[in-house]
């Protein structure tokens, strides 16, 4: 229904397809065109922020898929980001494994560490649930700040042969690949099977369980998917910061990312992107404003970005529950809806 008047579907598989007219593969394929020789502008502020970008659109998938699909609000994702992030550190760091293998199965350790620490959660709904993965967020991480084997763990820059990815432009493609892989598992995981089974559980589990859905199952299939895409992203934080810190995975990034979706959009993949893009951007501009601030209203204190961030975080949620509940994928849609119908009215 999006589309120009004249477009049909004349075969399944035009039906089935994400990309469907000649002008979306055009505009597609010009997008990551862009992004892959986006380094070349030599722009490091610009590199070091795409790489943050789509390490958090990872791992916002993920929760994409548990919360926005399936509809079980989860506030672990940092967590499990840790747990990948952590796992291919130590197995890296004490077993030599390489890059290529961690990415796989730091996303496994963190999706079975997720499911079995998850699994009696998901008999909960709503507040109860949010609560339990709040209180799996906190043993996570108060167990990976107190273990030995975690302690002062560094990585290695990921390699390929004798080709070293120590520069944030060089990590930036294993990134930005591995990023449009995961986005694409996610577009068609969500279309298939699977994906309208989370949709049937979340608009109403009762209604889906008397249609012959395991509920249970689904749900416990949903948190691990999630976890692993966390899992992903945390390893490739690891491999990309070097360094990593019980403090990089915070409680406050949980409710970054429950931000991400509200603002981006819930059971939306775009949506995603536009969340993450957002919250990154603003809490970028909180960064480059706090300085004049401090200079020139002392009584904020030396350093307003702290109390500054979460209250712009505040007031942008609040906005956007108040005047875009639906989120910014919508309004997206609604502006795609209005050019193609231009000049006529809707």
């Amino acid at each position: 229904m999006w589309r120009p008047c004249g477009k049909f579907d004349d075969t399944y598989k035009k039906d089935m397809a994400i990309v469907r007219t000649p002008f979306h593969w055009i505009i597609l394929l010009t997008v990551i065109l862009f992004l892959y020789l986006f380094p070349l502008l030599n722009i490091y502020v610009a590199t070091y922020f795409m790489n943050y970008v789509n390490i958090y659109i990872v791992a916002a998938l993920g929760l994409q898929i548990v919360t926005g699909y399936c509809g079980q609000i989860s506030f672990g994702q940092p967590a499990f980001m840790a747990v990948g992030a952590f796992a291919s550190a130590f197995l890296a760091t004490h077993y030599g494994i390489s890059f290529w293998l961690l990415l796989p199965i730091s996303g496994l350790i963190a999706g079975i560490i997720g499911t079995i620490g998850g699994a009696p959660s998901l008999r909960m709904k709503g507040f109860y649930l949010a609560m339990a993965t709040i209180a799996i967020h906190f043993v996570i991480m108060w167990l990976l700040a107190h273990m030995q084997i975690t302690r002062g763990l560094t990585v290695s820059p990921a390699q390929f042969g004798n080709f070293a990815f120590n520069t944030d432009e060089r990590m930036y493609y294993i990134i930005l690949s591995v990023m449009l892989i995961m986005t694409f598992a996610a577009r068609n995981l969500v279309r298939c099977k699977v994906g309208r089974a989370f949709v049937a559980i979340r608009d109403n589990d009762r209604a889906a369980n008397v249609m012959g859905i395991n509920v249970y199952y689904y749900k416990l299939i949903a948190f691990f998917i999630s976890c692993f895409y966390a899992g992903v992203s945390g390893c490739l934080w690891a491999h990309w910061i070097i360094a990593i810190h019980v403090e990089q995975f915070t409680f406050l990034h949980a409710l970054w990312f429950i931000g991400m979706l509200i603002i981006g959009g819930m059971g939306s993949i775009p949506g995603v992107f536009f969340g993450v893009i957002t919250i990154r951007l603003l809490d970028e501009f909180v960064m480059y404003i706090s300085p004049f601030l401090a200079a020139n209203f002392p009584e904020m204190g030396m350093a307003p970005a702290a109390a500054l961030g979460v209250t712009t975080f505040g007031l942008v949620m609040v906005g956007f529950l108040l005047f875009e509940p639906r989120g910014m994928a919508h309004r997206w849609e609604v502006i795609k809806a209005s050019l193609r119908l231009y000049p006529f009215a809707r």
